[in-house]
């Protein structure tokens, strides 16, 4: 047994005579004084698996009770391979491993590649791992939508022969190609965000009821669970999803907290209605949006931001799949410098309808390799970026002001505001911070980073502390060109800027003699 590795124990018996998503098979691991029980699964042909992944080292117990009866000890050794961190934890407003190792995940999405045919699911698998992406988003359940309308060789459940799915016979071979994924991706260092529901269905799916999503999902976590690499997200755009109320969300994610004695990444996705991350149980803010929200969502959450859909790379007519490769980059290093973390995903027409936001397949974009390189300046910093927060008017403090202060005495801009309705204030307040802001963030005081993203800036400031010195350069996020322009500098320092897009400052703080 190694710690942070999936370990197994694996019984032979005969088929379940009724569920074989739901089996009285439990097991119950105790390591240093904590024990922490588990659910057993059917594997088809017989087999039976109890699945525990351990996190602490040291001697660790076992008993099983159930359909088998079993006990035993084995001796946990630490994870040496440099691969295997435990699962992803949140650290504040940032990510880290369980073992200590900062997370700085870079993501991708291919939401149907588990329902395309073996050939192209590993093309695509060796596509992730020889790209900068170390987290996939990708369905359980295969998804019928534009470019994406085929019908899969395999579901997670049988047909019944009525028509409809048993939600109590698993298709083992689904189950199966699933997991060797997972197990490819993980001893890659690559994280897969399972999204569990999801409204873009034709079979039935997203219609289930409380008596059939229960034993679907007691199988994926009696299954998956153990694995360390896996983060739970509930659905994809949940609010499009009609047929499921508060009441069953509130009960998904309850059930998935519970059963799950790890602790796994866990949100949920949306489209327009915001999930509740104020939620005990929810890790982090998964969103769908506006880049420039990051820092105003760290402020309001106190989670990690992880903006898992912000438009693609791509030239389909749908308006969320025609991004430049530039403009997906940019909207990259605005999530990135203020904290977040961002998610790739590419949509360009082809004659087999292949998109890779949809099946995978390769990679064809020029984001790809720029994110990359964003990737590389991120992780050469001290630690994770948190916004530098800039203070700007807010349409409550002009409110106030409209009853306080002589209009002759200011200045036009605030004039100009107080002249408008009330109602109109914030909005005007909100589109002049999004059309004037430099992104900032930094990393305490050993790190400063500023974008400027779509403005072309000849000249520029940047404020330091006092103390220390730094050194300063100005980053091309599309050429991927760095060039240091000062060293030795404090304060507030002066830029001469290329005065075009796509342009980066980076100081850091230089080592004391």
């Amino acid at each position: 047994m190694i710690q942070y590795q999936t370990f197994s124990l694996e019984f032979q018996g005969v088929e379940p005579a009724g569920s074989q998503s739901v089996i009285d098979l439990k097991a119950v691991f105790t390591c240093q004084g904590t024990a922490k029980e588990v659910s057993g699964f059917y594997a088809g042909n017989g087999r039976y698996l109890v699945r525990f992944l351990p996190q602490q080292t040291g001697l660790v117990r076992w008993q099983v009770r159930g359909l088998f009866m079993a006990e035993g000890e084995e001796e946990c050794l630490p994870c040496t391979d440099n691969v295997h961190h435990g699962l992803v934890k949140p650290d504040g407003t940032a990510l880290r491993y369980e073992d200590g190792t900062a997370c700085r995940p870079f993501g991708t999405t291919v939401y149907a590649m588990m329902h395309q045919p073996e050939a192209r699911i590993a093309q695509t698998i060796r596509a992730i791992l020889d790209s900068p992406f170390d987290k996939v988003r990708t369905c359980v359940f295969p998804k019928h939508y534009i470019y994406n309308e085929e019908e899969p060789e395999r579901f997670a459940f049988e047909r019944k022969a009525e028509g409809g799915f048993d939600f109590h016979r698993p298709c083992f071979a689904f189950w199966d190609a699933f997991e060797t994924m997972l197990e490819t991706l993980g001893n890659h260092g690559v994280e897969a965000d399972l999204i569990l529901f999801h409204p873009y269905d034709c079979w039935g799916f997203s219609k289930m009821t409380k008596e059939e999503y229960l034993p679907y999902l007691t199988y994926l976590l009696a299954r998956f669970a153990a694995y360390p690499n896996v983060w739970w997200s509930l659905a994809n755009e949940y609010d499009c999803m009609a047929a499921f109320q508060k009441e069953d969300w509130d009960c998904i994610d309850q059930f998935i907290s519970q059963t799950d004695v790890y602790g796994h990444m866990l949100s949920c996705h949306y489209m327009l209605l915001p999930y509740d991350y104020a939620k005990e149980q929810v890790t982090h803010c998964s969103v769908q949006g506006d880049v420039t929200s990051v820092d105003s969502l760290m402020a309001r959450y106190h989670k990690p931001v992880l903006m898992d859909e912000f438009g693609y790379e791509g030239n389909i007519p749908c308006h969320w799949g025609h991004l430049s490769g530039f403009e997906l980059v940019n909207r990259f290093w605005i999530c990135c410098t203020l904290g977040g973390y961002g998610t790739h995903g590419e949509t360009f027409l082809n004659d087999t309808d292949t998109l890779w936001w949809g099946k995978g397949g390769e990679l064809t974009g020029k984001s790809p390799a720029r994110i990359g390189f964003l990737k590389k300046i991120i992780w050469e910093l001290p630690g994770a970026l948190e916004p530098v927060y800039t203070k700007t008017l807010t349409a409550s403090e002009i409110e106030a002001m409209r009853q306080s202060i002589k209009m002759e005495e200011q200045d036009d801009f605030v004039r100009a505001l107080l002249n408008l309705p009330s109602d109109q204030v914030e909005q005007v307040l909100q589109n002049i911070k999004r059309d004037t802001q430099i992104y900032t963030g930094h990393c305490g005081e050993e790190a400063y980073l500023a974008y400027y993203g779509r403005h072309c800036t000849a000249e520029g400031t940047m404020e330091l502390p006092a103390q220390g010195t730094y050194r300063v350069e100005v980053i091309d996020v599309w050429e991927m060109t760095r060039k240091t322009i000062l060293t030795g500098v404090n304060g507030t320092i002066k830029l001469t800027l290329p005065g075009k897009e796509g342009i980066a400052v980076l100081a850091v703080r230089e080592k004391r003699d």
